[in-house]
């Protein structure tokens, strides 16, 4: 199966979370923060979205860095994504 976003959505994979802090210590997977940063698998194309004109900002394979609790979080073969609004997309990362 296939994920294709409408209007101005974006489907995201996210990255993995950390399992080690920067001085070494090993995190349990229940102390683990969802990560913020994903990459882009999927764009809507756009258009009018609430009466106005949306042009998508975002392509795939892009990574980006989302609002924490934005979106829906769906489960398809086996893999999560998160489906965003753009606006709900705060940078892209370079």
């Amino acid at each position: 199966m296939k994920l294709v976003p409408l209007a101005d959505r974006v489907v995201l994979k996210q990255l993995d979370a950390e399992e080690k802090t920067k001085s070494g210590i090993v995190l349990p997977g229940t102390a683990q923060e969802k990560p913020q940063q994903a990459e882009v698998v999927a764009v809507g194309p756009g258009g009018m979205v609430d009466g106005k004109e949306v042009a998508m900002q975002v392509k795939k394979g892009e990574q980006v860095i989302y609002s924490r609790y934005a979106g829906t979080d769906v489960k398809l073969d086996g893999e999560e994504y998160v489906i965003v609004r753009q606006s709900d997309i705060l940078a892209v990362v370079k």
